[in-house]
């Protein structure tokens, strides 16, 4: 992958946890700190949010290893410290997944969008990918960033998706991976065995996020945005696969849909009451994020207060170009990477 390098002026959040935590390494300085980050943060930006699947999460992470590393740094700092900060990160990744497999949550659970480029190349804070470029692993990296893949996540424990993401996406050896997650390499084959297989409905139904099936999204998109305007039901529906889902993510902030609502004809219904309660004093725009096009919505003033100020939807075609799912993104921690 290629990554951006940005300029060498300092990180005001790290700035800020230097001098908010004195009890620093006393060895190192202010500029190898900020050296070291610009170094390895892109990197480990987007590891961490394909392993936790929120981009606020991934920010708090990469700030939380690098602390790490002032305050306990490694012993050989003779070798690049890569593979530690790997480490450190993947552990703290891996705690908080598990924090939040044990918190309710209201209503699905949806990724962060990340806004990707025309051309597919992701570019959340830290990181820029061209588009098909492949570490080789199993699955791109434009790919591993979509919503279907990053929700089929969701199924494999903590450990099995730490696997998954560094064997099948970063194409790390069993040797390094086991090193990375201190387990042994048969613990690695069986976690990674395990996250293949439930991700076999996935893979059976994957599409790859490709310029065609970009193309695909963004001209349905522009249908249903015109048959919402016109009120008709029959040509919403007709642009929906009749398994299609749609689902929600309001986090308990805000009013959305708590379970997913299957079916053309209901998620048809469901997106025409939105239009119609929101598009007279809404503004919208069409860009790409997760690899794919999505609407944002900014509404001016909500008529109630539980209703969001701004959200996005995306759509995901099938392979005959009808849509087989809808994201709906509300909740106000999962937008911070969006620029409405």
């Amino acid at each position: 992958m290629t990554a951006t390098s940005t300029t060498a002026t300092a990180h005001p959040s790290i700035d800020a946890a230097v001098r908010a935590r004195g009890d620093v390494a006393s060895s190192a300085t202010p500029a190898s700190y900020e050296a070291l980050f610009h170094e390895h943060r892109s990197f480990l930006w987007s590891l961490l949010y394909r392993l936790t699947g929120c981009a606020a999460d991934a920010d708090d992470l990469v700030q939380e290893t690098f602390l790490r590393a002032m305050e306990k740094p490694p012993v050989d700092r003779a070798s690049s410290l890569r593979p530690w900060l790997v480490r450190v990160a993947v552990n703290l990744g891996r705690d908080l997944l598990r924090r939040r497999r044990r918190s309710p949550y209201i209503g699905p659970w949806l990724p962060s969008p990340v806004p990707t480029g025309e051309e597919g190349e992701v570019v959340p804070t830290f990181e820029v990918v061209a588009a098909g470029v492949s570490t080789e692993g199993r699955y791109d990296l434009l790919e591993s960033v979509s919503m279907a893949f990053l929700t089929a996540l969701e199924a494999l424990t903590p450990q099995q998706r730490a696997v998954l993401l560094l064997r099948d996406v970063f194409d790390y050896s069993v040797r390094e991976t086991a090193t990375v997650l201190g387990t042994r390499e048969g613990a690695v084959k069986a976690a990674h065995l395990r996250a293949r297989r439930a991700m076999a409905a996935y893979d059976a139904a994957r599409r790859i996020p490709t310029d065609e099936v970009r193309d695909q999204a963004r001209q349905t998109l522009w249908k249903l945005m015109q048959n919402l305007a016109a009120g008709d039901v029959e040509a919403i529906e007709g642009l929906l696969s009749e398994e299609a889902r749609a689902y929600s993510d309001g986090g308990g902030e805000f009013y959305a849909a708590l379970n997913p609502i299957f079916g053309a004809h209901n998620v048809a219904r469901l997106y025409l009451g939105l239009f119609h309660k929101f598009h007279s004093a809404s503004d919208y725009s069409v860009r790409m994020y997760n690899g794919l096009p999505a609407i944002l919505v900014k509404v001016q003033a909500p008529p109630y207060e539980r209703l969001a100020r701004q959200f996005l939807i995306q759509l995901e075609p099938g392979p005959d170009g009808r849509i087989r799912r809808m994201y709906s993104v509300l909740a106000s921690r999962k937008l911070t990477a969006v620029e409405f």
